[in-house]
């Protein structure tokens, strides 16, 4: 009976931390989307998270410091819930893969992202380092997590440059200087 009762302290109190933390996420997208100019974009980010399919892994998987996502791959081999996100969310690089139509070179492939999904992808990767490192965020951890497997990821290749160009700038710059950046971007529309 003791068991059952710490199980059943543990999920409730996962399913708090993890609302508090997908919340507070969407709430620094949202401000960061905001300050470019992206209103709607800002208002509508990660909704999914609180669809059953993504949000019973985050109480099964919650940790605080990393995706539960991530927990679920190690134990299953992938994530039915980060399936169910990055096919729903366009400002998933993810989303935008296709299979090649080139006769000779049938592979999954990544399509150039459009700006303002690109710009959305930039605020939740500073969100998401905000977010897990805490008072120990700086500039760079965004770069920092971004070069640890850019090398491999399957992403347009003008997608993945112009991503290390505002990482490394955010980095370097800072956040003003970066959101005056992505706002010329956005009104330019394209990158």
């Amino acid at each position: 009976m003791k068991k059952r009762l710490d199980f059943q302290h543990k999920t409730k109190n996962n399913a708090w931390n993890h609302f508090r933390t997908i919340t507070h996420h969407r709430l620094l997208v949202m401000k960061g989307c905001f300050q470019v100019g992206l209103y709607r974009q800002g208002l509508l980010h990660d909704l999914s998270k609180y669809t059953w399919t993504e949000f019973r892994t985050g109480v099964r998987y919650y940790q605080g410091d990393r995706s539960p996502n991530a927990a679920e791959k190690e134990i299953m081999g992938y994530s039915p819930a980060w399936l169910h996100h990055k096919g729903r969310n366009k400002h998933h690089f993810e989303y935008w893969t296709d299979v090649s139509t080139r006769e000779d070179n049938w592979r999954i492939v990544g399509v150039k992202m459009p700006v303002q999904y690109f710009v959305e992808m930039v605020m939740d990767r500073i969100a998401a380092s905000r977010t897990y490192r805490g008072r120990a965020y700086t500039d760079g951890d965004p770069y920092a997590y971004f070069s640890r497997s850019k090398d491999v990821l399957t992403m347009h290749p003008e997608t993945k440059r112009e991503l290390d160009k505002v990482l490394r700038m955010l980095e370097k710059k800072g956040e003003p200087y970066t959101f005056r950046y992505l706002r010329y971007l956005l009104k330019k529309g394209d990158y």
